[in-house]
């Protein structure tokens, strides 16, 4: 039996950068693995804040970061992790000075930052949105989404990743791009919807969402707005994991979400103050997907989960762990 093994993962997005800490386990009587946490933590830095119209990360967003994972290292060697994964996404993807992003990281926690690709991405986000769901009679193929910040990943699958891809549509960016007024205009909100849609249509091409039986959704803004739909008096994340919300509730929020003001939207008790100001362009994202793939599903409802690639990327921590163990134990 493997001995346990005590990961770090660091999930460093557009919008914010996030922490977990576990012990991987493999129980005696099945050989089956488990995830033991014992930290997860949510930081919003807002890596990639005007990324998509400069083409650079900004000094003040990359201080806000570092300040972050300084943080972070303190803790991740406060639990003795013996194996350390950062994993940069979409900001870090699109920047033009990433090195110097890259070299502050490596400087700060002693691991090189991957920045990964879309593909990548989406396995890594289905793996830990899907692990924990086999033998629980749910129909598949699921389809896996992530609104993040800048991208929006999707994957389809059953046991294993079929298809997957990922599309330049975020809550910032397309909160920078259309969503300007407080509240926004009508017409904003429609320019929005358009460009939504048609990055669907782009998703459309490379995965067949009409082959979609359940449709689970990761990240901030999918949690965010399960909150709202089940009126929950504060954030509660036991309430919120796996809860399915039916189609018209989201659409029902989303309409909510993008009539209000950004003073209303931070007085909502559940409401993250680092996602006041682009919660309803993720809520539009959101919507649109649910309207489009739900016609398909078994059940016309999201399944909401708050495991995501932040578990992917423990996972495949504890795999390179063990893998050195290996090799050291062949030399």
């Amino acid at each position: 039996m493997d001995p346990p093994v005590r990961v770090a993962a660091v999930d460093c997005g557009t919008n914010s950068i996030r922490l977990l800490v576990a012990d991987i386990t493999t129980e005696p009587a099945t050989g089956a693995r488990a995830l033991h946490e014992l930290d997860r933590r949510l930081e919003i830095v807002r890596l990639g804040e005007g990324v998509d119209r400069t083409g650079r990360l900004s000094e003040q967003a990359l201080a806000r970061t570092f300040a972050a994972c300084e943080r972070y290292a303190e803790r991740i060697r406060e639990l003795g992790a013996e194996q350390v994964r950062f994993v940069a996404t979409s900001a870090s993807r699109d920047a033009g000075n990433r090195d110097e992003f890259v070299a502050g990281v490596r400087d700060i926690l002693g691991v090189e930052p991957e920045v990964i690709i879309g593909a990548e991405e989406a396995d890594l986000s289905f793996a830990g949105a899907t692990r924990e769901l086999a033998g629980r009679r749910i129909p598949t193929p699921y389809l896996v989404f992530d609104i993040g910040g800048g991208s929006t990943e999707f994957v389809l699958g059953g046991a294993r990743p079929e298809a997957a891809v990922s599309v330049d549509m975020g809550c910032v960016r397309l909160t920078e791009r259309y969503l300007t007024d407080d509240p926004p205009t009508p017409a904003q909100v429609e320019q929005a919807r358009a460009e939504v849609e048609r990055r669907l249509d782009e998703v459309a091409g490379e995965v067949p969402l009409e082959r979609a039986r359940t449709l689970v959704g990761l990240a901030g803004t999918v949690t965010t707005v399960a909150a709202m739909a089940l009126d929950l008096p504060a954030y509660d994340r036991d309430r919120i994991h796996h809860a399915r919300i039916p189609a018209a509730e989201v659409h029902a929020v989303t309409d909510r979400l993008l009539s209000m003001t950004h003073a209303q939207r931070k007085a909502l008790p559940f409401m993250h103050p680092g996602r006041v100001d682009v919660i309803g362009a993720g809520a539009l994202i959101l919507d649109r997907i649910l309207a489009r793939v739900s016609p398909h599903l078994a059940r016309g409802e999201l399944v909401v989960s708050e495991h995501d690639i932040l578990d992917g990327i423990a996972w495949s921590a504890a795999s390179r762990s063990r893998a050195s163990r290996r090799d050291a134990d062949d030399r």
